[in-house]
């Protein structure tokens, strides 16, 4: 989700932030509707579009808590609040229509987490931003459906938790069970999805059910650093740590029925399986080669950015060029990483319950990316424009009838997953044509952070965490207890809030909710 990566911070401003008061501050945003604010140009300066953020009561406060303190803090220390960083984003050059800030909004790197931002591809000045995609490019979400009932796994829960904590291998410096040399990974950065199911490793349907179908074509394996392919060599097929998780959820609401049984969802207390996890390593050292080489593009061409995180590249450039190959290439890691997880999931399940995947009905339902940047053609000023779309903790929510949606969805639209937070409930919501309008088609990707990882270690004891979702009758297995913390429901904003304040603006749809009864962390 991107909520590894370091967070802004004002020492690194390329520009003196007016010192004003939160009042003075405030007179910047306006809320124009019950659910979103408007950015006015002057809150930053050189903003070249407004911004707009999307929340309800309880969420405004938690992002203008944090403006009130960086005002009395008068920009100096600390981090840059997420409602700084989505305007430094609308300055950026060739963005189009808004930087928007979805409902589980927090400061990242650069851009906040839970930002979204397009860029005409036709302007010669537009840039690519690897901040706006995030360190874990492509960490996603997918959910796998079963024909089993909560009564049918209840009885097996610890054990299922434990065959799929001996499957995945889970945790910081995890490393795959598959065999996989330098020459697969080279086939696997370039194809994607196509290489898992080449291998044997997924069905032919769950790369239909996959954005993009699972793999980007833009992808060139040579772009991607040789320190990047040592780090993702031994680290596919794992879950990793952080947010990452594997879980076992049940059915608990169905609000749209079409959709959820489109999905192959038809009653309540069904059990699937939620997987989240990205590019792992070999992602992570992606980002960070091409802010080495952004950085020189920057002073060559003469771009100006309000804060350093934001290199950038004009698209059309060579640097810029050879970011977007060698992200689509982390993006297909991703997708096979993804893959080779349900592959491990599907034998868990199958050894379980003695039968096999196929007779369990252990469907991708789909799978979802929200930290990527992807050329798309959108409508805008009554144009039709090809535009570069950042997605970063944001997830893309087509509507029906789009040509890039899987045909079993034309009807309902395009399938969105938010994952929760460890032990709390997550949703599956569908994309509106509203969205397509208002937000480029895309929506939030869960919960947000609310308390900083520090603050987490510091306020909470991992031994209540565990015990919390002890009580509430949920298994768990975790590679590091200590770390969990991190991930407790405290140190998160509400994904109920923040779904159903997407559901509120317009820009998706609830179709149903799941609650966990096993958690697999690292």
């Amino acid at each position: 989700m991107g909520d590894g990566e370091k967070t802004g911070t004002t020492d690194t401003a390329l520009v003196k932030y007016e010192k004003r008061t939160y009042e003075q501050e405030m007179g910047f945003l306006e809320k124009i509707t019950p659910t979103c604010y408007r950015i006015k140009k002057g809150f930053v300066p050189n903003m070249r579009v407004e911004g707009r953020f999307y929340v309800n009561q309880q969420l405004e406060t938690l992002c203008l808590e944090e403006l009130e303190q960086f005002s009395k803090a008068h920009g100096v220390g600390g981090f840059l609040p997420a409602v700084k960083q989505i305007a430094n984003v609308a300055s950026l050059p060739g963005i189009v229509g808004y930087s928007v800030g979805l409902p589980d909004v927090h400061s990242g790197y650069g851009f906040s987490i839970g930002n979204m931002a397009a860029f005409d591809m036709d302007d010669p000045e537009a840039i690519v931003s690897p901040g706006g995609v995030g360190f874990d490019i492509n960490c996603g979400v997918r959910l796998l459906r079963t024909s089993l009932d909560e009564s049918d796994v209840a009885p097996l829960k610890e054990q299922i938790a434990q065959s799929l904590f001996n499957h995945i291998p889970v945790g910081v410096g995890s490393k795959g069970v598959v065999p996989m040399g330098a020459k697969e990974l080279e086939e696997a950065l370039e194809l994607g999805m196509d290489y898992s199911l080449r291998e044997g490793y997924a069905w032919a349907e769950d790369k239909e059910h996959c954005e993009e179908y699972g793999r980007m074509l833009q992808a060139d394996p040579s772009k991607v650093s040789s320190r990047a392919k040592r780090r993702g060599l031994p680290q596919l097929g794992t879950l990793g740590a952080g947010n990452h998780y594997a879980e076992v959820q049940v059915v608990d609401e169905i609000y749209d029925d079409t959709a959820a049984s489109k999905m192959g969802i038809y009653r309540k207390g069904q059990v699937c399986v939620m997987l989240h996890s990205g590019s792992r390593g070999l992602g992570h050292q992606v980002a960070t080669d091409a802010l080495v080489q952004m950085e020189r593009a920057m002073a060559r061409d003469g771009i100006v950015v309000n804060d350093r995180q934001l290199a950038c590249a004009r698209i059309r450039s060579q640097e810029g060029q050879d970011y977007l190959k060698a992200m689509s290439a982390a993006a297909n890691y991703a997708w096979v990483n993804r893959s080779m997880m349900t592959f491990l999931t599907r034998q868990a399940f199958s050894k379980a319950f003695k039968q096999s995947p196929d007779d369990l009905d252990m469907h991708v339902i789909y799978d979802v990316s929200h930290n990527i940047a992807k050329v798309e053609k959108h409508m805008w000023d009554g144009q039709l424009r090809t535009l570069l779309v950042h997605r970063k903790g944001s997830t893309r929510a087509f509507p029906p009838n789009h040509p890039l949606i899987p045909v079993d969805y034309q009807l309902t639209g395009q399938p969105v997953l938010i994952g929760g937070t460890m032990g709390t409930c997550s949703y599956v919501l569908t994309g509106t044509e509203l969205g397509m309008g208002l937000t480029f088609g895309s929506t939030c990707h869960g919960a947000g952070r609310a308390w900083s990882r520090s603050k987490s270690r510091r306020q909470l004891d991992y031994h209540e965490v565990l015990g919390n979702l002890a009580a509430k009758g949920i298994a768990i297995r975790v590679a590091s207890p200590k770390l969990v913390t991190e991930e407790a429901p405290e140190s998160y904003k509400d994904v109920t809030q923040v779904v159903d304040t997407c559901h509120a603006a317009g820009i998706s749809k609830k179709a149903i909710k799941l609650r966990p009864i096993a958690v697999i962390k690292g």
